[in-house]
């Protein structure tokens, strides 16, 4: 029987050329393969002989948005509402995170550190010099990663739904409120029902898709379960380990008020820790999924924020 969601790639991939990006393949090494979205105006005709893979891409011409996705889709699928949005005035990158989407690596590290330093060597072979990183959920722990250890490449933040660090605390009080016994669990569903699960806590109104639907999605979206299980392992670090870092750039959190897995207040109490470079913003009537139940008010947030962060960095 054909799979409903996979079938639907060709016109989705359209569409997103249509708004402004196409996939494209970086090896970073042998054995680390990662796949972005990129700008459509940085493909240069290929010469005879070549191919798309080996392509050698033009440089951003304006400034960089780097869209980084959570845990439950892959890039593209997390930010297709916002992709068109910004494209005509920034260049959008946006990758799937290994063992996401195609990524994949040979390496055993599964820390979000190590998907930042990919992450980066990957952006570094496409010729981004300097971007703004855009984060939610995990991808935001990545992004706080990569604002930590690459400063020079990180001009500033804007992070949904999202923390710091997955300490064992936050964990345990978030799992047990939320009635999983794992972090497994919750964000790597095995069946239906347990899709739904995920759903009704990452969304502020009850989402309805026909249950040949949610299959679907499970069996394209949720392949190399046990490396992702071990992300999610590599993930949780004991309280005695947490840091809060000193980061240079301006931080904005933008905030679903009605999310269950990463609540309002934990927002508010990485603001103070964070201190006079972070701002929030809430946005009514959503949930984790904030960019996606209320994609207009996200992107009308997102632009201003992005316009005020860039112009910050402009020379006076």
């Amino acid at each position: 029987m054909v799979n409903l969601v996979a079938a639907q790639k060709p016109l989705f991939d359209w569409l997103m050329k249509m708004a402004g990006v196409r996939p494209y393949t970086v090896e970073i090494e042998p054995g680390t393969v990662m796949n972005f979205w990129v700008p459509c105006e940085a493909f240069k005709k290929p010469e005879k002989g070549e191919n798309m893979v080996t392509t050698q891409l033009e440089k951003p011409t304006k400034p960089v948005v780097l869209l980084v996705h959570g845990f439950a889709a892959e890039g593209i699928v997390t930010w297709q509402f916002q992709v068109g949005a910004l494209t005509k005035d920034y260049s959008v990158y946006v990758p799937d995170l290994l063992f996401f989407g195609g990524s994949v690596t040979d390496k055993p590290d599964r820390s979000p550190a190590f998907q930042a330093e990919y992450l980066v060597k990957g952006l570094r072979k496409l010729g981004v010099d300097k971007c703004v990183v855009v984060g939610f959920s995990y991808g935001g722990m990545v992004a706080f990663k990569m604002a930590e250890l690459y400063p020079d490449l990180v001009q500033a933040m804007v992070v949904s739904g999202s923390i710091l660090a997955m300490t064992d605390s936050i964990s345990v009080e978030s799992l047990n409120r939320l009635g999983f016994s794992s972090s497994s669990e919750l964000l790597l569903p095995n069946s239906v029902k347990d899709l739904k699960a995920l759903l009704s806590v990452a969304a502020y109104k009850k989402l309805w898709f026909p249950d040949r639907l949610h299959k679907d999605y499970l069996e394209v979206m949720f392949t190399n379960r046990k490396e992702r299980a071990e992300l999610l392992e590599a993930l949780v670090i004991s309280n005695k380990e947490a840091t809060i870092p000193s980061f240079p750039q301006r931080i904005h959190l933008l905030w679903g008020q009605e999310d269950q897995i990463f609540k309002q207040e934990l927002a508010h109490n990485m603001k103070e820790q964070l201190g006079e470079n972070t701002t929030f913003e809430g946005i009514e009537k959503a949930g984790h999924l904030v960019h996606l139940e209320r994609p207009w008010v996200y992107n009308s947030c997102l632009k201003q924020v992005l316009a005020s962060l860039l112009a910050e960095k402009a020379p006076k």
